[in-house]
């Protein structure tokens, strides 16, 4: 049985993946970190369902910032696969905590490289590097076009991608990076726009909300739907030869275009809700993002199998579904307490 460590498997990206890889009869391993709170929720039913049958899939606690927790992990574990999807995502929150989200996304990717080479397990290695790498390069972007990293999260990932390409030329490493563009899901984070601009719709459709606020609508980028991608994760380490691989629709859409079809799938006029707030606008903007996948497809046989058009409604749908079971269930909280108090 094919053994897969993911790091960042809570997330939307990493519970797609470890859905992906149990299809397809692995034995997979998520590194979590240890916080306060849970935050687990993508990956319940994954884990429920596995230890009702075979147990295989598994949780451990370790964390991107500790080299020691990493190298013992994997030594224990003993991997065939690691997906590295582990880090501090936001953009716009990168700009607020720099040094964290360089640690985790930059340094985070050094130190299980490290472990990997330290350890001698011999494991195929995939890094998440990012379309955000290209920043302010004039699109289409390739593998072969150069990056001008606009926010310390792409800087960051740009560490990554070169410390990776790096400890593949210089050990022999098994290590491919997949430069992603924007891929969504119902399952992406309430703070990215996508999703706020979904939940949101969601809850003026139910009263429940009058304004959404957001920033820079002109911003052009290339979606996609996160399943199609995890996939091509999957694809970029089942090759002989470890390389880097552009994944994107090789469509561009504005916000504006985003929200429009959001609100257009409630029959209502985003214009009349939509507000711009300043505050959301980056220090230094990327303008516009577009994939030229021609190699995943050529040497990976990788095609998306939903477009902007699909994605949209499917993500609007879920979170209008999401907020129907929640009103439902306090409704009928509501409804026990008035009995029990009668």
């Amino acid at each position: 049985m094919t053994r897969a460590l993911i790091t960042g498997v809570t997330g939307q990206d990493g519970s797609y993946l470890a859905e992906l890889l149990l299809s397809k009869g692995y034995e997979v391993h998520g590194l979590k970190r240890r916080s306060s709170s849970f935050n687990t929720d993508r990956v319940d039913d994954i884990y429920e369902d596995s230890h009702e049958g075979s147990a295989r899939f598994h949780l451990h606690y370790a964390d991107l910032t500790d080299g020691g927790s990493l190298a013992t992990l994997l030594y224990d574990i003993r991997p065939d696969e690691v997906y590295n999807l582990g880090a501090q995502s936001h953009v716009k929150v990168s700009f607020e905590v720099p040094e964290y989200t360089v640690d985790v996304a930059g340094a985070g990717t050094l130190r299980i490289l490290e472990a990997l080479r330290r350890t001698g397990l011999g494991a195929r290695f995939y890094q998440a590097s990012s379309s955000e790498m290209f920043g302010s390069t004039p699109p289409p972007q390739s593998e072969l076009t150069t990056f001008h990293p606009r926010s310390p999260y792409a800087c960051a990932k740009v560490f990554g991608h070169d410390i990776t390409i790096n400890y593949r030329e210089s050990y022999g490493l098994h290590a491919s990076c997949g430069i992603l563009f924007n891929h969504e899901s119902p399952r992406r984070g309430e703070t990215f726009v996508t999703r706020k601009i979904t939940r949101a719709v969601a809850h003026i459709k139910f009263g429940l909300q009058e304004k959404l606020y957001l920033g820079n609508l002109d911003a052009r980028r290339d979606w996609g739907y996160a399943p199609d991608y995890v996939r091509a994760m999957w694809l970029m380490l089942q090759q002989d030869r470890p390389e880097e691989y552009v994944i994107g629709s090789g469509e561009a859409h504005s916000v504006r275009e985003f929200v429009a079809a959001a609100f257009a799938h409630v029959n209502l006029d985003w214009q009349d809700h939509v507000k711009i707030d300043p505050s959301y606008f980056r220090p230094a903007e990327v303008d516009f993002l577009l994939a030229d996948a021609s190699k995943a497809r050529t040497r990976l046989g990788w095609e998306p199998t939903v477009t902007f058009r699909e994605l949209i409604p499917i993500m609007v749908e879920a979170d209008i579904k999401k907020l129907e079971t929640t009103l439902n269930g306090g409704r009928s909280a509501v409804r026990r307490a008035v009995l029990a108090v009668a």
